[in-house]
């Protein structure tokens, strides 16, 4: 599907932003392009704090899989994790992924 061009001015003017914000903005871009970390962030979101093991049944993603994205996204702080007993809990740790995911629902929900 075709995405057109955007023909009126946004909210973020990436001329007018710091360099370094426009490299988060990328990295930030590059860590969610993957469609299951994409559904993972979705799935905490809506859902609240859940397991590897909860993400993993509600995903139909494999469980190795799912501890590697969680990973990724641990490590640069998009998400917080927790060990309780043998399970790890994961949940939102920052909340412009969301912001993030609400626009790109809003411009497909627009295109389609």
């Amino acid at each position: 599907m075709l995405i057109p061009m955007a023909t009126k001015q946004t909210e973020c003017a990436l001329d007018k932003m710091a360099p370094e914000f426009v490299g988060q903005a990328a990295d930030m871009l590059r860590l969610l392009a993957h469609p299951a970390r994409l559904r993972i962030v979705d799935a905490l979101n809506s859902m609240g704090e859940l397991s590897v093991h909860a993400i993993t049944e509600h995903l139909d993603i494999a469980q190795a899989a799912t501890s590697q994205h969680l990973n990724q996204m641990r490590r640069v702080g998009l998400v917080k994790a927790e060990r309780r007993g043998k399970e790890v809990w994961y949940s939102i740790a920052d909340a412009r992924p969301i912001a993030l995911l609400n626009c790109l629902c809003n411009c497909c929900e627009r295109n389609e």
